[in-house]
């Protein structure tokens, strides 16, 4: 004969018992309803027995009210009540869960989800109106099955009266379970220390009936497990500590919260990442520079330790490439396990046009978290390999208005004293030419030995090209005639008389900061037809333009200065084109 109880004139057939519990006169019943063909839970109280009391009659009666008004998958529903002969019982759904009492063993991640979807319960519940706090929330209220659904139980006798398993006190709750203010009034916060201590029992593998041992001599509500735990994430013992703070004040101050805080965080624990720079800078100097530089990956986290892959981030305009092998740009180690990492990033700038900037963004994968760390990649590379000469416009032009105005000078004024007053002559062009030097001179802070020295130069060198000039003169005067006697002295008037911005061009050309034209025998023809280009254009604003050998002079001279000024950054243009098409191969920025 069964020793079940007979429930078959209410529908219902019992299969099993689940619990039960003397104190309350409470024992639970798996059973088949027979109308249905489906398993309920039968929850019979039988306040007859020895040993029960009457007090968990209120507790029925408020766990009925509550059940009523909620519905949420996590919570199994209230299906209906009947009477029995010594009180009655509460039907509800069935689910097919053990409670996390009974011993199991979960992952650290699975714990976690426990967790998640034990809040988001406790969510549900404080955002009724009014709140529905639990107050009573353990392992043993808790059902937990293969598929990791998580069920809250016992919304009645748990809360309000004595418990199932752990020892009843005048107070509502389990000891171990429940936080300090639920002795005087529960708040939304109260369940989450319960909620807390039931997840410190699953990372401990601490019984229920055994959570106080993990609590402090001095202070009984304080749960002491960190210590217990040494591979599982600080930020998520950190939480955990938090959801089982004694002071209301420290704790979360709702499920929400709590919630919220728990979904981001790893429960293993996981290393750090410490770059040593976010943004590498490289700057190449010629075309085809293999740059190198490097980059220090370390980990804080102790116990842990931090495993690393590199990758290039894709981008438009790099060839298709694998996290193993881009086009221009490569890391040295490429895949790394270790706390300390020296990274040799390199880069092949023989790939990538000149004169450009590249950025690129380099993606550290790791075992920490967040998973993936960015770091940017500039590359500047060589400018083009042509020389850009830079022509000394404002001297050019200088020269040219001075020998222009020296040719008219001295078709006026030295032809008629060649013969007569040449030392005057030389004295007022040295006079002159020592006050230029040495201004010259001095602006460039040179020393003043080295200034009296080159005066001196100077001065000498002044005075025998016009000496010089005179001989030549006469000499062509004395052979070829008096015109191109006077026409040579015209030339040499102009050059003495030009030499001085010709030599503080080129003077300030070679000692300024500014970049100067390269002095070779191009520069010297340059000048030279500048200078004879401003001779002609006096000459024949004496004689006009139109005289044939002004026309052979200034065309002479004109065109040919021409073609120099303009031929270099024509031929740049040129050839920065032609370039340009020979990089149609290469990599954009």
């Amino acid at each position: 004969m069964s020793s079940y109880p007979d429930f078959s004139s209410q529908g219902y057939q019992v299969i099993t018992e689940l619990g039960r519990n003397r104190e309350g006169g409470r024992i639970t019943w798996l059973a088949t309803d027979l109308n249905k063909f489906q398993q309920v839970v039968l929850k019979q109280f039988c306040f007859a027995q020895i040993g029960s009391n009457w007090s968990a009659y209120n507790a029925h009666e408020r766990e009925i009210q509550v059940l009523q008004e909620l519905n949420h998958p996590g919570i199994p529903r209230y299906l209906g009540a009947f009477e029995t002969e010594d009180g009655f019982c509460l039907i509800q759904e069935y689910k097919n869960a053990s409670t996390l009492a009974e011993p199991r063993s979960f992952q650290p991640e699975e714990i976690k989800q426990i967790a998640v979807k034990g809040l988001e319960i406790l969510v549900y519940l404080q955002n009724r109106i009014p709140p529905v706090i639990h107050r009573d929330i353990k392992p043993e209220n808790i059902l937990v099955d293969d598929q990791l659904n998580v069920y809250l139980i016992d919304f009645g006798m748990s809360c309000f009266g004595s418990q199932e398993v752990s020892g009843s006190s005048v107070f509502k709750g389990t000891p171990g379970f429940i936080p300090p203010e639920q002795m005087r009034q529960p708040t939304l916060a109260s369940d989450l220390y319960g909620l807390g201590a039931t997840l410190i029992c699953l990372l401990t593998g601490t019984k229920s009936t055994a959570i106080q041992n993990l609590t402090d001599n001095d202070d009984p509500y304080l749960i002491n497990f960190r210590h217990l735990l040494p591979r599982l994430s600080l930020r998520f013992l950190n939480w955990l500590e938090l959801m089982v703070q004694p002071s209301l004040k420290k704790r979360f101050t709702n499920a929400q919260t709590a919630l919220e805080a728990l979904k981001p965080l790893d429960v293993i624990r996981v290393p750090g990442v410490e770059l040593s720079q976010s943004v590498l800078e490289f700057q190449a100097t010629r075309l085809g520079e293999r740059l190198t530089q490097t980059i220090t990956v370390e980990n804080p986290i102790p116990d842990t330790v931090l495993a690393g892959t590199w990758e290039v981030a894709p981008h438009l305009q790099d060839p298709p490439h694998t996290p193993n092998a881009h086009t221009w740009i490569s890391v040295e180690p490429t895949k790394f396990t270790r706390d300390r990492t020296v990274c040799h990033i390199h880069v092949d700038s023989s790939k990538l046009m000149a004169d450009k900037l590249y950025k690129r963004q380099l993606l550290l994968h790791t075992n920490a978290y967040p998973e993936i760390y960015p770091m940017t990649v500039r590359v500047q590379t060589a400018p083009l390999p042509i020389e850009k000469r830079k022509l000394p416009y404002a001297g050019l032009a200088a020269l040219l208005s001075a020998s222009a105005i020296a040719s008219v000078f001295t078709t006026y004024f030295i032809l008629p004293i060649l013969y007569t007053k040449f030392m005057s002559l030389i004295a007022g062009i040295v006079a002159v030419w020592v006050v230029l030097i040495a201004w010259a001179r001095m602006t460039n802070s040179f020393e003043a030995a080295e200034i009296l020295v080159t005066v001196v130069i100077d001065v000498v060198s002044v005075a025998l090209f016009i000496a010089v000039t005179r001989a030549v003169a006469l000499a062509f005067a004395w052979a070829l005639g008096d015109d191109i006697g006077i026409f040579v002295v015209i030339i040499a008037g102009s050059i003495a008389f030009t030499y001085a911005p010709f030599r503080l061009c080129m003077e300030f050309s070679e000692y300024s900061d500014t970049p100067k034209y390269t002095q070779d025998v191009s520069t010297a023809v340059l000048f030279l037809l500048t200078l004879a280009l401003g001779t002609s254009i006096g000459i024949g604003s004496l004689v006009g333009f139109l005289d044939p050998y002004i026309l052979s002079a200034l065309a002479m001279t004109g065109l040919p200065l021409v073609t120099m000024l303009l031929y270099p950054p024509l031929r740049r243009r040129q050839l920065i084109a032609k370039y340009r098409q020979s990089e149609e191969r290469l990599i954009k920025p």
